[in-house]
């Protein structure tokens, strides 16, 4: 099945504790349903240091269910995406608005 969501993508959260915050995506996850947002769940993890970086505590994007994540259309709101053939490609586009994303 063609992905709804990709990397690059803007979206918004619409459950869990970042809930209406807005990001654009990183990295995506299919077998999981997973992908990371840019911004969104943070943890803290700590780095051993080394020669070539320094050590510490380093806040980490970490992965987000696809199930909570929807993306904005061109108005700056959540819309679900929907595919369509044009010229002979298949495309995703806003249910909202109707545009080809």
């Amino acid at each position: 099945m063609a992905a709804k969501l990709k990397k690059g993508d803007k979206v918004v959260v619409l459950a869990g504790k970042d809930k209406g915050k807005e990001g654009e995506i990183t990295q995506v996850m299919p077998k999981a349903g997973k992908a990371v947002v840019e911004g969104i769940n943070i943890a803290i993890r700590h780095q051993r240091q080394t020669q070539a970086s320094q050590g510490g505590r380093v806040p980490t994007a970490m992965p987000v269910d696809l199930s909570n994540l929807a993306l904005l259309d061109s108005n700056g709101k959540a819309t679900r995406v929907g595919f369509r053939v044009e010229d002979g490609k298949k495309v995703r586009f806003a249910k909202t608005t109707g545009e080809a994303v």
